[in-house]
């Protein structure tokens, strides 16, 4: 997958990848965008799947851009006019590295310049289809996870063996003597998670022993 903008050119409509499960999620005309610095244009239909966002011109309708939602890692609804004149829905987007060898390349000026794009900006006619662009777009994220989630997951899976917690609890002896209860809040990943439900057991078993200490006194009391 490429990150970042791309510009197309084609025929008619987009063609979806359906074999992949690509589908059309919302078609709404008349809508100008915005990409990074350049040159607002307008006017334009604007496609949005289960896969990507695709933007048309309607003054030439072999040109367009497109951008996967993959690529999209931030998309909220503008009507700051302060942060942009007319109402919009503004996207931040992940781009690849620049890459040396293609810096110097005039073959294709246009597609160098979005290469560096890292704003989008969908401006439409009417804008209160806001409201309803933006969760589309919430949607289709969804259906977008980063492809690096459930590796991370499988890394920092928090279901210990037994001796796994017996180690894990002499690692950190020192640090639950100081720290009886670590703030969920504060864990950072799911390793820390395990921390803290670790403590908690050791401090259930110490409540425990408080507690049989407590029946063995008052039995010697009476």
């Amino acid at each position: 997958m490429v990150l970042g903008v791309r510009e197309i050119r084609f025929s008619g409509e987009p063609v979806l990848d359906r074999d992949n499960g690509e589908e059309l999620m919302r078609v709404q005309p008349g809508t100008d965008i915005v990409l990074g610095n350049l040159p607002r244009e307008s006017p334009g239909t604007l496609y949005i799947t289960t896969k990507q966002v695709i933007w048309v011109s309607d003054v030439d309708k072999t040109k367009g851009y497109a951008v996967d939602f993959l690529s999209i890692s931030l998309h909220a609804v503008s009507t700051d006019p302060e942060a942009y004149p007319l109402p919009c829905l503004y996207t931040q987007i992940d781009t690849e590295e620049a890459d040396d060898d293609l810096s110097d390349s005039e073959s294709n000026p246009i597609e160098q310049d979005l290469s560096n794009v890292k704003e989008m900006r969908l401006i439409p006619s009417d804008p209160t289809q806001l409201d309803t662009l933006f969760a589309i777009f919430c949607q289709c994220a969804e259906l977008n996870p980063e492809p690096n989630d459930d590796e991370e997951e499988e890394e920092h899976d928090w279901v210990f063996s037994a001796d796994q917690m017996v180690d894990e609890e002499a690692e950190d002896e020192d640090y639950i003597s100081h720290n009886p209860v670590n703030s969920i809040g504060q864990s950072n990943g799911n390793h820390d998670l395990a921390r803290t439900i670790l403590e908690l057991q050791i401090n259930d078993r110490r409540f425990e022993d408080a507690e049989e200490m407590d029946d063995n006194e008052d039995g010697t009391h009476h």
